[in-house]
């Protein structure tokens, strides 16, 4: 599976708490962050978790100039 690129394009300010932890938990910490995660179950999940939040985009190899913290 390759790689996706996770981008928080939406704040999560006033969202429920699980939305919040779940973006941190992605390294999602501020608007326009990018984080590169492997594609497995438990990151999709995730993603369906914030995906009015997030942009997700399916990458040929890991970007590590495009990696968060």
């Amino acid at each position: 599976m390759s790689p996706l690129r996770i981008t928080l394009t939406r704040s999560t300010i006033g969202r429920p708490e699980n939305q919040k932890e779940t973006a941190r938990i992605l390294g999602l910490t501020r608007i326009n962050r990018t984080v590169v995660r492997p594609d497995t179950p438990a990151i999709r999940g995730m993603i369906e978790t914030i995906g009015h939040l997030v942009s997700v985009e399916e990458t040929e190899q890991e970007d590590k100039a495009h990696r968060g913290p």
